[in-house]
């Protein structure tokens, strides 16, 4: 647990030299997020994902599977802005959450709704007879999330160990007829936010599991079964992998932009070039009100970066269009597919 808390101390004391604070926070919220709708057997690429990213800010819809990741970034997002929220912890902040989670899906019906049926994990659609594991009777559920919001809003245990009692008490718990994974795993970021062990990063904790799936199982099992301690080290564990792993990814980011840099002949500080190669990896899919939004820099400026980024093969064309021409960052999006790949490497 010590262990765990230095290494967030560390990764959220790190100062970047090049990539903007956000750039950073969203690479990391996006690879955590996409990790744990994996978990769930929703698997997507950060190419995908990105493009998905520009055609909601633009209010377009058609990849439902990148909208479940999507629900899943917002639904981590809205976590960790609870978490930094002094008001006393709720269940109908839990519900909130799963409400972001499921909104824009194919199961908004059931969004931020407590089940009122009994379920289980595994065996078949008709009995529990078989399963895995049958989570309690739907009459006990309130009563257990109040428990749960209560112990949330503790603050005289270990914050890694509570993270770790959280996420493993939720999933026993149940509560909702589906997203009880990925609302869970955000809650780790809820506690781990209160506790003001993560500031300004969070580290992939998810993206560390998934990597262990067989590994993950058994420890939730050993909690069900109350072997608390084993739960709490491996989760430990993970917490400090995942930390190293991000600040690793941190440093591949600067270096891609110090290429990036050396590539543009090394353009001024305040210049439209240089802005968009600091704000690229926060949204790597752009156009040029997108650009402007993110630099400040007027249209004919960003017209210029653009164009200098692309001949440097920095940004790449998705279309051809005169009018609403969007942008890839081929690089940086294969630089985060990599890295995720090297983590999910037991």
């Amino acid at each position: 647990m010590t262990d765990a808390t230095k290494a967030l101390s560390h990764l959220n004391s790190t100062q970047p030299a090049l990539s903007t604070l956000g750039a950073l926070a969203r690479n990391l919220l996006r690879s955590e997020s996409a990790a744990s709708s994996r978990i769930e057997g929703v698997k997507i690429s950060h190419r995908r994902l990105a493009r998905a990213s520009y055609a909601r800010a633009g209010g377009r819809r058609g990849d439902n599977r990148a909208a479940e990741v999507l629900g899943n970034v917002e639904a981590m997002e809205r976590a960790i802005e609870i978490g930094g929220r002094a008001d006393p912890f709720t269940v109908a902040d839990i519900v909130d959450i799963h409400r972001t989670l499921l909104r824009f899906t194919d199961d908004r019906e059931i969004a931020g709704v407590i089940r009122t049926k009994q379920n289980w994990i595994g065996g078949n659609d008709h009995h529990p007879i078989g399963a895995t594991y049958v989570p309690p009777p739907p009459e006990l559920v309130p009563a257990l999330l109040e428990d749960l919001a209560q112990f949330i809003g503790r603050t005289n245990i270990a914050a890694v160990a509570q993270a770790a009692i959280v996420h493993a008490q939720f999933e026993n718990i149940h509560p909702f007829a589906d997203g009880n994974g990925r609302t869970g795993r955000a809650l780790i970021y809820t506690v781990l936010r209160r506790r003001q062990e993560i500031t300004e990063y969070i580290p992939p904790i998810s993206l560390v599991l998934a990597s262990q799936p067989k590994s993950y199982v058994a420890g939730l099992g050993a909690y069900s079964s109350g072997d608390v301690s084993r739960w709490c080290e491996m989760f430990a564990q993970a917490t400090s992998r995942a930390t190293y792993e991000a600040e690793r990814l941190a440093e591949a980011i600067e270096a891609l932009q110090a290429d990036w840099i050396g590539r543009l002949g090394r353009p001024r500080k305040d210049s439209a070039a240089r802005e968009l190669i600091s704000a690229l990896p926060a949204q790597p899919v752009i156009d040029v009100p997108a650009a402007q939004q993110l630099t400040g820099k007027s249209h004919v400026a960003i017209g210029n970066a653009i164009h200098q980024l692309q001949a440097a093969g920095i940004l790449k064309s998705l279309n051809e269009r005169k009018w609403g021409q969007v942008w890839e960052c081929h690089e940086l999006l294969s630089l985060v597919d990599r890295f995720e790949k090297n983590v999910s490497t037991p």
